[in-house]
């Protein structure tokens, strides 16, 4: 039998609320989506001041990321090296802009975050913290 671990609910809503409250603090507004490693929804927050187009584009960077085990900005950096439509993947959630990374436990992603409706740069730093910052729930 074959056996795969992904993020409960409960681990998603603490990753969530981690970014959050550093959104918060900094007056921010960001879309944050935690998917499973099939980059399908777990959970989901929008803090105030959050651009409407940033819904959809961390739901779709936490998809890619989870779906190619690697951030989204890696594979968009890639498909524009290689000259290699996002489309050609076959599914239209894919995104190559940075803020999405997979959350991996012994190197197993288990599933990702995305980050949406800062700066790149910025939607990136901070779903990296929070995908290294994760830990399993016992």
């Amino acid at each position: 039998m074959y056996r795969k671990m992904q993020l409960s609910l409960q681990e998603a809503m603490l990753l969530i609320n981690d970014v959050r409250e550093v959104l918060e603090r900094n007056g921010e507004g960001a879309a944050v989506a935690v998917v499973d490693p099939h980059g399908e929804l777990i959970a989901f927050a929008r803090t105030a001041g959050c651009p409407l187009p940033s819904i959809n584009n961390a739901i779709h960077k936490a998809f890619t990321a989870a779906r190619e085990g690697k951030e989204s900005g890696a594979v968009g950096q890639a498909a524009r090296d290689e000259r290699f439509a996002l489309t050609n993947f076959g599914d239209l959630r894919y995104t190559g802009w940075g803020g999405g990374v997979p959350v991996l436990v012994d190197g197993q992603v288990v599933g990702a975050i995305g980050i949406s409706g800062l700066p790149e740069a910025d939607d990136v730093a901070l779903a990296r913290h929070a995908a290294a910052t994760y830990r399993p729930l016992p």
